[in-house]
C-alpha cells in the first residue's frame, strides 16, 4: 500500500463480510474476555496509540482512554472483526464510550523498516471531563486483581444479552460487583 495505512474493513460489497480492526487497550487484552464475547480469539498485533492516556477510573476496575498531547497508549489490534461482532463489541462498550475511527503504530518487527500505521476502531471515554477520572491503569495489575471476576461478569452480559429485555453492561457490571462487595463483609 502506498501510504503505508492497512485498510479498517475490506472492499466487499456485502456488510455481513466486512472486516474491521479494532484497537483495545483494557479488559480486551485478556483473550479470555475476547473469546466469552467472540466466541473466537481473533489474530491481533501489538500496537500503540499515540496522542491518548489511559486513565483508571474511580469505582470502576476497566480503564477510559481519552486524547492527550504527547501521550501514548500500549495495546493491540484485533484483526478481522466482522461487523456481528463489531456489534457485540459495541454493546459490550456500552454508552460510557464511542467507537471512533483512528490510526495506530503496529510494534516494528525485524523485518519492518519502521512502524506500520493502521486504520482502526477503538472506543474513547465519552464524557471528556468525567472528574471519576485519574492516574494511569495497568493491565497486569488488573489480571491478578479482577480478570478471574471480570470473566465472570461478561458472562453474565452475554447471557443476560440472549434474553428479550437485556440490561446494558454498566448495570450489569454494577449489580455483579456490589453483589461481590456485600458477600466479602
Amino acid at each position: 500500500m502506498s501510504d503505508g495505512l492497512l485498510s479498517s474493513s475490506s472492499s466487499s460489497s456485502s456488510s455481513a463480510l466486512a472486516q474491521h480492526n479494532v484497537f483495545v487497550y483494557g479488559s480486551l487484552l485478556a483473550d479470555e474476555v475476547v473469546h466469552v464475547l467472540l466466541k473466537r480469539v481473533p489474530p491481533s498485533s501489538p500496537a500503540t496509540l499515540y496522542g491518548f492516556h489511559r486513565f483508571s477510573i474511580k469505582g470502576r476496575i476497566y480503564p477510559a482512554i481519552l486524547p492527550v498531547e504527547n501521550k501514548k497508549v500500549d495495546g493491540k489490534v484485533l484483526l478481522g472483526i466482522t461487523d456481528p461482532e463489531l456489534d457485540v463489541l459495541d454493546t459490550f462498550e456500552d454508552v460510557e464510550y464511542v467507537r471512533r475511527p483512528i490510526n495506530v503504530s503496529l510494534a516494528v518487527t525485524a523485518c519492518m523498516d519502521g512502524p506500520e500505521k493502521l486504520h482502526a476502531y477503538t472506543y474513547v471515554w465519552e464524557n471528556k471531563r468525567d472528574p471519576d477520572l485519574y492516574g494511569d491503569w495497568d493491565f497486569e495489575d488488573w489480571k491478578k486483581l479482577h480478570l478471574k471476576d471480570f470473566l465472570e461478569m461478561t458472562e453474565g452480559l452475554m447471557e443476560e444479552l440472549e434474553q428479550p429485555e437485556s440490561k446494558l453492561r454498566v448495570a450489569i457490571n454494577e449489580s455483579f460487583f456490589q453483589q461481590g462487595d456485600s458477600q466479602v463483609s
